[in-house]
């Protein structure tokens, strides 16, 4: 019985394109990184074993608030403000890309730490804004505008704070063009769906509505397509942890770069 199941978990092992020894089982650099989004790179410890992968979690919070929101802003439906569904933006995404950003780190995952950490901010600073109980806009009120939402005012600091987040989102796009196409392309879509919005909210506090709510529309597009690119690489890396043989493509982009695949045990040896 003892040599079936170790003979089954060699086969699985294989599958996955897991490499069993007699005291170690090695990845290749490429799977390491479909899987944890992050080059592989030495680190100290055993985490990687002793945790599950914590990427596709934070994944899904970040999906599900994106597809709604994003239906949201392009109006599917009927539907108008993101009051009713404010929970996207304090609880399913910001709690499981906290959750996620946590054993990321402690996993020594840095990059994906870092977006995850990203993500879950944006989520409850934008959040605030969608909660009319706390009269954020009061201060620009007026006779004609009660709410001070219409504020040009109010709309241009909204839009100046969504070109700060655009610049960072590029940062990090910048450095997604290690690891593979499709995490590019979602930071690509999320830099152009910020800058747009921010637009929207110019030409709000410009008078211009009607163009305001084709940017708005257009913004929601672009984060429809960040979303689901994010529920297909969901999707592939699940499989992969799952032992699902599922051989889609991400366009892996780390064959560019210097090559940072070592021997991670003598690595950790050699700290000591």
């Amino acid at each position: 019985m003892a040599t079936y199941q170790q003979n089954n978990v060699s086969n699985h092992d294989e599958e996955k394109g897991l490499h069993r020894t007699d005291t170690t089982v090695t990845m290749p650099p490429e799977l390491f990184e479909k899987l944890y989004l992050t080059p592989k790179v030495p680190v100290v410890g055993d985490y990687n074993r002793r945790f599950a992968n914590p990427t596709p979690l934070g994944i899904v919070g970040f999906v599900i608030s994106t597809f709604t929101f994003a239906m949201v802003l392009m109006g599917w439906g009927g539907a108008e403000g993101a009051t009713p569904v404010a929970g996207i933006f304090f609880f399913v995404g910001p709690v499981l890309l906290i959750f996620s950003m946590v054993f990321e780190w402690i996993m020594g995952n840095f990059f994906p730490m870092m977006a995850m950490g990203l993500y879950a901010v944006f989520w409850l600073s934008f959040g605030l804004l969608q909660l009319p109980t706390l009269q954020l806009s009061q201060p620009y009120a007026t006779t004609g505008d009660p709410t001070g939402q219409m504020s040009p005012e109010y709309n241009s600091v909204i839009g100046i704070y969504l070109i700060v987040w655009g610049f960072a989102l590029f940062t990090f796009f910048v450095f997604t063009l290690k690891v593979n196409t499709v995490f590019a392309m979602i930071f690509a879509c999320a830099t152009s769906a910020v800058w747009v919005l921010s637009g929207a909210y110019f030409k709000l506090a410009a008078g211009n509505f009607e163009a305001a709510a084709g940017l708005q529309k257009a913004g929601g597009a672009l984060l429809f397509v960040v979303a689901a690119l994010g529920w297909y690489m969901c999707v592939i890396i699940m499989a992969g942890e799952m032992r699902i043989t599922l051989n889609l493509p991400l366009g892996d982009l780390s064959r560019f770069w210097p090559s940072t695949d070592v021997d991670l045990a003598a690595a950790a040896a050699h700290r000591d």
